[in-house]
């Protein structure tokens, strides 16, 4: 009988050390440390909920309601419309859609640990879409932030908000790309575009990483947009965009643009051979306001913008970019290529008259 179950044991453990050498996801399994959901870490890699970002992001998304006064009763004020907002500071910073305050007499945060809050408006942006609150409270809860991470097409990705005032609700997606421009309501911007659902009450809200980091601020859906009845297809303001709007509201109350006045076209291999420039990169001046900046700093059409403050430029939306980041009352130095020679033109920066 002693041999037998000696017999048994010896074979049982033959066939174990078997099984794990033929199948080292075993190992894994059996030897994976246990974590507890009250630890700050998320569980591993391959787990399947996204619990772990869920915990660490929506405490800081908060419920944002639209006040207006009564056209009848002009004392009253009655809630017309509804969106989301993110928490970016603990000093009271929220940011949220320009579309969901700019018409708002009074402005109610409500936070998911049921406190609510009369919010300041600091400014808003009209060309992006973003807008800045703030609210005089302690203990707030902060979206956490990564400024390394680099949004990619594939990247798994929750959104967060208030959809139609059912309370907070988180969708699941990807990124479905990135980049896209001329999908906002007032401009031209890029966005991410995402598969993770936003619907009316999500716009302010946030669109997080599996780490529970903020990818962008949700924006609109594109039947939002364009009235085309579409699913699948929704968008957010990246990141890095929504903290500069930030800055920048908070510093100033608006978003300051510098502009030079020039309307541009970007330069391929063959124009380049037609204006017997060497480089690909670059922008032919093909207009001018008649009153900007450039007109009066002596550009040309047909110049070729090269380089501005010794950054190079490598298309239109690269020169947007540097242009609006300049100061008003500034001097940039320009390098342009007129008729195959560099010439440096000193531009004094303007403000943007769209604005």
């Amino acid at each position: 009988m002693l041999a037998f179950l000696t017999r048994s044991i010896a074979l049982g453990v033959i066939t174990a050390i078997a099984l794990l050498v033929a199948i080292p996801s075993l190992r894994t399994q059996m030897f994976a440390p246990s974590v507890s959901l009250s630890d700050d870490k998320p569980i591993n890699a391959a787990q399947l909920s996204f619990n772990f970002a869920v915990r660490r992001a929506s405490p800081a998304v908060v419920n944002i309601y639209n006040r207006r006064y009564n056209a009848e009763a002009q004392l009253k004020l009655s809630t017309q419309g509804l969106g989301s907002g993110v928490i970016m500071s603990d000093k009271g910073y929220i940011v949220t859609n320009y579309h969901v305050v700019a018409e708002a007499d009074q402005v109610i945060v409500a936070l998911q640990d049921g406190r609510l809050f009369t919010a300041q408006l600091i400014g808003k942006d009209r060309r992006t879409d973003l807008a800045v609150l703030k609210v005089q409270a302690e203990n707030l809860p902060v979206i956490p932030t990564n400024s390394k991470y680099n949004p990619a097409v594939g990247d798994v990705v929750l959104a967060i908000g208030n959809p139609y005032n059912l309370g907070q609700t988180t969708t699941y997606g990807i990124i479905s790309a990135t980049g896209r421009s001329g999908m906002s309501f007032y401009g031209r911007q890029d966005f991410l575009q995402t598969d993770a659902a936003i619907n009316n009450g999500n716009s302010g809200g946030a669109l997080v990483n599996t780490r529970g980091e903020l990818v962008g601020i949700n924006t609109a859906s594109f039947q939002q947009a364009t009235d085309i009845e579409t699913y699948g297809i929704s968008f957010a303001i990246p990141y890095e965009l929504t903290h500069k709007i930030m800055d920048k509201l908070i510093a100033d109350g608006r978003v300051i643009r510098g502009y030079i006045g020039i309307d541009g076209r970007e330069i391929n291999p063959v124009m380049a051979r037609l204006y017997d420039a060497e480089q690909i990169n670059g922008v032919i001046v093909m207009g001018m306001d008649p009153n900007g900046p450039a007109q009066r700093a002596g550009f040309k059409v047909q110049d070729i913008i090269l380089e501005i403050n010794d950054k190079p430029v490598t298309g239109k939306r690269n020169v947007q970019d540097i242009v609006t980041d300049l100061r008003p009352g500034t001097s940039a130095k320009v390098k342009v290529l007129r008729n195959g020679e560099p010439v440096f033109i000193d531009v004094l920066i303007g403000d943007d008259p769209t604005e």
